[in-house]
């Protein structure tokens, strides 16, 4: 069984705005909210968000099971450890992994991410990969544990092992507020 993850525990340290990147308006709606609600209206089996350095509140639909990384300030390698962590618990052969400041990757590509055969499937939005990224339980000793890598290093490592999955939508990542400017 698969199930999904939307990484959610980073400070935001390149945002510089007033407030954390993730309760940010965009379009209307808190940034996160997007990514939380495309990865929940995917239902590629049981969700959830990892979460740190910002309390997502009501934001986080009761269906998505919340994760704790109190080691969120050591790097992405911990949230991505702590999904792979709830995805073991969980009983799941693997788990697609996408970004919480990812607002405009729709349900469609968390399930083509999820339908993937090989190891570690990588969406693709017009040419350039990006999460979200299927991750089979075999791969997950691969990855890193500590520091700000994820399954970029691995898929690197090892490309026979990525399948690389066309997927509609924009993969843009909201790290600054020029670009939330830019994509609002």
């Amino acid at each position: 069984m698969t199930g999904a993850a939307v990484l959610a525990a980073g400070g935001s340290t390149r945002f510089g705005g007033p407030t954390h990147k993730l309760l940010s308006p965009f379009r209307g709606r808190p940034l996160v909210a997007w990514a939380l609600e495309h990865a929940w209206q995917a239902a590629v089996g049981p969700t959830a968000v990892v979460t740190g350095a910002v309390d997502l509140g009501e934001l986080v639909p009761p269906d998505l099971e919340r994760v704790d990384n109190p080691s969120w300030a050591d790097g992405q390698a911990t949230s991505l450890q702590a999904a792979v962590a709830w995805a073991r618990r969980q009983g799941l052969d693997s788990v697609v992994i996408g970004l919480g400041d990812q607002p405009l990757v729709p349900p469609e590509a968390w399930r083509a991410g999820a339908a993937a055969t090989g190891p570690i499937g990588v969406a693709v939005f017009a040419g350039r990969r990006c999460p979200p990224t299927k991750l089979a339980a075999s791969v997950w000793p691969l990855l890193p544990t500590t520091g700000d890598e994820g399954a970029r290093v691995v898929m690197a490592r090892h490309p026979e092992l990525v399948e690389a999955v066309a997927c509609p939508g924009q993969a843009i990542d909201i790290d600054t507020l020029e670009d939330l400017a830019r994509w609002s």
